[in-house]
């Protein structure tokens, strides 16, 4: 694939030498490639925090919450254009639960097409997971319901339709959900949600006129990469800081573009949790590069008066300059300014310890697999919704190895478990890597080991998924299903089965 894509590339630059437009054309055409923004952001709009979504505990004493999907028209700064949300017009209110609760989710879904919505990060029964196997068609109301039962993670939610996934993301189909649990927590970290703990959903848009445009890149092969950042559906913003010490809950929300977070200034900050929870002690550094779906917590510290601006670098995408150049590696974007007051209530600072992570042990493992991505392909085969790929046991604890086999970026994202990296290449992984993780950014030609137990629920007849997390691949077929089963039982019959992927 790497090969291909550079024939395909070389060929376009011949196509126009070919056309008489030469050196001049190719020209333009790379230097067109690459985008910055920054320095040109003028962060005249207030940052919009996503409200905490309302719930009220039933008379079983579950904790119920309610989600309608539906469309919208949302501002971006040139006008409203036309979008969905859950419970307003773009994007949907922050879920928040304790460990240990039961939760239930109705899921009302107001769109004219089916959609899902998928428990990103969330450990939890196959049939509750919103994958492609549980469609909600419009006007129904789906209610998956489960227990709570991880330590405190940034979370989120968006819709994961076979074949549909980028398009239904793109138009604002998103959301945090956040688990708290005092004992996977620290009580010096910042905590309130909206003053000092503060959401932020990265997503990149592109325009045609009065419309979200959908059309996607013919030299990237990812799909869309918009020239317009939002966070939380807010372009240009700015974050009025209250406090010495603020926590920033990343999450890359976009289909595609993978971002390389810092600050203009350089200044470090403290990286204290990624995909599934707190790290064991924070990561001081300059740099948190994410790929679609997946998050950091950072804690940046600031000073009274001082204005900084969280910017992306060019991310470290490991690929060949040709490519890089055409899937957003050369792009440096300003995402968001904080502005600090004239006057900053204290807050302690990040400890050096923060909690606990039990290491699995691969010697423990029952099985070990491979799996390697290409193309739209893992293991050559493409998703076919009526396949049983991959077939775990209830309570094992299996190491899997992933490859990136083509010249493109690539991600690996495991439903219902939170893994860890055993190691990257045979060496040991980075520190930001050490806690817990469900999604991974796949260099080409970079093999991870990851390790994880499938604990708790069994159902033969209930896939979870794995697969690319950028959309763009995942929807052309690059996902594959696993069922967890009791020991000895055999794999059954996936419901609502709709065929291969053509």
């Amino acid at each position: 694939m790497r090969v291909l894509r550079r024939v395909l590339l070389f060929g376009v630059i011949g196509l126009m030498l070919l056309c008489g437009v030469g050196a001049a054309g190719f020209g333009w055409l790379w230097s067109s490639a690459a985008l910055s923004t920054a320095g040109e952001v003028d962060f005249s709009n207030r940052l919009a925090v996503p409200p905490l979504a309302p719930s009220r505990v039933d008379g079983e004493g579950r904790r119920v919450f309610n989600l309608r999907a539906g469309e919208g028209r949302h501002d971006f700064g040139n006008g409203p254009v036309k979008t969905w949300g859950f419970n307003g017009d773009y994007l949907g209110p922050t879920l928040r639960a304790k460990r240990g609760e039961q939760v239930v989710v109705n899921v009302r879904n107001g769109l004219a097409e089916d959609t899902t919505v998928h428990w990103h990060g969330m450990h939890l029964p196959a049939k509750m997971d919103g994958g492609p196997h549980q469609m909600v068609r419009p006007g129904e109301t789906w209610s998956p319901r489960w227990r709570v039962d991880q330590p405190a993670s940034t979370l989120w939610y968006h819709p994961h339709p076979h074949g549909q996934t980028a398009e239904h993301v793109y138009r604002g189909l998103a959301g945090m959900f956040i688990v708290d649990d005092p004992k996977t927590s620290s009580a010096d970290l910042p905590s309130q949600y909206g003053v000092d703990d503060i959401p932020v959903l990265v997503q990149d848009k592109q325009f045609d006129g009065e419309r979200l445009d959908e059309s996607t890149s013919q030299t990237s092969g990812v799909g869309i990469l918009g020239d317009t950042i939002a966070v939380n559906g807010t372009v240009a913003p700015y974050l009025d800081v209250t406090t010495e010490q603020v926590r920033l809950r990343l999450l890359n929300g976009s289909t595609a573009r993978v971002y390389d977070f810092g600050f203009a200034d350089e200044r470090p900050f403290a990286l204290v949790g990624t995909d599934g929870g707190l790290l064991p002690a924070p990561q001081h550094t300059k740099r948190v590069a994410l790929s679609p779906g997946e998050r950091a917590e950072i804690v940046v510290t600031m000073r009274a008066g001082e204005r900084a601006v969280l910017r992306s670098f060019p991310p470290p995408l490991g690929l060949d300059p040709l490519s890089s150049r055409f899937t957003g590696g050369d792009d440096t974007l300003d995402v968001l300014q904080l502005r600090a007051a004239k006057r900053l209530a204290d807050r302690p600072e990040v400890p050096e310890r923060l909690v606990d992570v039990p290491r699995l042990d691969p010697a423990e493992a029952a099985q070990r697999r491979d799996f390697r991505l290409s193309g739209h392909n893992i293991n050559r085969e493409k998703m076919d919704m009526s396949r049983i790929d991959t077939t775990v046991e209830k309570g094992a604890v299996e190491v899997w190895s992933v490859f990136n086999n083509d010249g493109q970026p690539h991600s690996f994202h495991v439903h219902d478990v939170q893994f860890q990296v055993v190691s990257r290449d045979g060496g040991a992984p980075p520190p930001h890597l050490s806690g817990w993780k469900d999604t991974l950014y796949l260099p080409p030609s970079v093999r991870f080991e990851i390790i994880m137990r499938f604990a708790d629920y069994a159902d033969p007849d209930a896939p979870y998924m794995y697969h690319c997390h950028v959309l763009f691949h995942e929807d052309a077929g690059m996902m594959g299903q696993f069922v967890v089963v009791e020991p000895g039982q055999k794999p059954g019959n996936p419901a609502g089965g709709h065929g291969g992927h053509g």
